[in-house]
Order: structure tokens, then C-alpha cells, then sequence
């Protein structure tokens, strides 16, 4: 997520020990390295905490604990409102960077049926997967991100035509989100949704 997406001031703390690899992998250790991070981002003066990663969204309640500011770690946060705005047998597919680590534990969502019409579905193998987990990670491919989560989406309207409406939990993706509402004519969310909505309740 790049801080030029916004037009407000952004901060950036670096989560010690945090690689794609063990954040989306789910590392219970790196907890205590999220709230030193946020800590610091609130003591510099931050209103409002987010993250880069969706996968994050583990420690969403360690890291609001330890802060008085609103956080919004995960763009999966979201997940239970957007269920609400379509009618029930609409479905809703979460695009993430992998799909073999999003369980349905990170949904925050507990009814089976409403569970039952989320669909996911990952980018894991392609390009931009490959990249991210080199140290450092290259400049961003926007057109390898365009590339797979289109096909990711298609493949994925195939099987469920259901589909009304995609949330990307990799907020790596959101630099395609324009692209893809063209391209699939349904409605994207992304974590600038739910930054730029936390921020302007807060400034």
C-alpha cells in the first residue's frame, strides 16, 4: 500500500521480524512486534492504524488493546457488512495473495450460511506471488497483479456466476482495483476503502 494513495499524511513503523512469508503464514511470535510497532505509531501522533497486509488481521485485537486510536488492520474486516448489502444468494469473492493460508477463521465471520457465500480465491504461483517473497521485494508489477487476479476472477465466476461483488485482501492489489471493476462490472473493495472511511471519521 503506497502512502501517495491517500490525501492525508501517512506514517509508516516497520513490524520487526515481519516477512510475507511468516505474516500470511499466520507466526503467533510476531505479535508482541505488531503492538511495539503500533505503540510507536501512536506515540508519533497517528489517529488511526492500519496495515499492509490483510493477513494481519490476526492480531487486529492485540494491536487495538494496546492503542487508543481506531484500527483497521485487514480489509476482511469488512467482510460482514458487505455480506449485508446483497441479497442472500449473492456471493461475495475474497481475492487474496494466498489462498492455501486464509482459513475461515480470518473471515470474521461465524454463521455457516453466511459463510457459505464467500468464495476465495488466491494468486499463489504467479509472478507477483514469486516476487514478494524475495528480500527486498522488486517495484510492484502492477500489470503480473492485473494478470493473475483476472484470471483468478474468472475462474472463480465459472463455478459460482453467484458472484456480486470482490474484496481484495492483499493490499497489494488495489493498484488493479480500477482495472477490475472495468473488466468484471462488480463492485471492488480494498483496505484504501476501509483507511480512507477510518480516516475521515476521525479528521
Amino acid at each position: 500500500m503506497n502512502p501517495a494513495t491517500f490525501d492525508f499524511l501517512v506514517i509508516v513503523e516497520t513490524v520487526a521480524g515481519a516477512w510475507v512469508e511468516n505474516v500470511v503464514r499466520g507466526d503467533p511470535m510476531l505479535e508482541p512486534a505488531y503492538v511495539a510497532a503500533a505503540q510507536r505509531l501512536a506515540e508519533r501522533g497517528a489517529v488511526a492504524l492500519s496495515s499492509t497486509c490483510g493477513f494481519s488481521v490476526r492480531h487486529q485485537a492485540a494491536v487495538a488493546a494496546s492503542v487508543g486510536v481506531p484500527v483497521a488492520m485487514s480489509s476482511l474486516l469488512l467482510l460482514p457488512a458487505l455480506l449485508r448489502q446483497l441479497p442472500p444468494p449473492a456471493k461475495i469473492a475474497v481475492m487474496t495473495y494466498d489462498s492455501t493460508c486464509l482459513g475461515q477463521d480470518l473471515l470474521g465471520v461465524d454463521d455457516a450460511t453466511e459463510r457459505a457465500r464467500i468464495v476465495i480465491g488466491g494468486i499463489e504461483g504467479g509472478k507477483y506471488w514469486h516476487d514478494e517473497l524475495k528480500r527486498p521485494p522488486p517495484p510492484t508489477d502492477a500489470a503480473a497483479i492485473k494478470t493473475d487476479v483476472v484470471a483468478c476472477i474468472a475462474r472463480l465466476r465459472e463455478t459460482h456466476p453467484e458472484i456480486a461483488l470482490i474484496l481484495f485482501e492483499c493490499a497489494g492489489f488495489p493498484v488493479v482495483s480500477p482495472a477490475i471493476r472495468r473488466i468484471t462490472k462488480l463492485p471492488v473493495y480494498d483496505i484504501t476503502n476501509l483507511c480512507r472511511m477510518t480516516m475521515a471519521s476521525v479528521a
